[in-house]
């Protein structure tokens, strides 16, 4: 009986890992999610992604854009960006992968 409440336990832990709140951003009454990717020989440089596109590019991009500024705050201490290809880029101009905006850039050392 113990190793069912045990192995209950555990998966009652791992259903709550995934997505946090910290990740999600709520844009006109819907959740977009976000999520960064940079290399740690070059954390200044950024691939981040925002979605779901189909629901609302802008938030979308703030979605992805959010991620843009907590991961240059932790790393470099700074939340300015050179965009290589960023929110400012026209709606039909932006790459968009799996029904989510792909942001990318680097983050400004101050």
């Amino acid at each position: 009986m113990k190793a069912g409440w045990f192995c209950a336990s555990v998966l009652c832990l791992l259903a709550a890992c995934g997505q946090s709140e910290l990740d999600t951003v709520t844009f006109e009454g819907e959740r977009f999610t976000g999520d960064l990717r940079s290399e740690r020989r070059d954390r200044a440089s950024f691939v981040a992604q925002g979605g779901p596109a189909s629901v609302s590019l802008e938030g979308a991009k703030q979605a992805a854009s959010y991620q843009v500024v907590q991961h240059c705050i932790s790393y470099l201490g700074s939340s300015d960006v050179a965009w290589i290809n960023g929110p400012d880029v026209p709606d039909d101009q932006l790459l968009i992968e799996n029904d989510r905006v792909v942001l990318t850039g680097r983050c400004i050392e101050p």
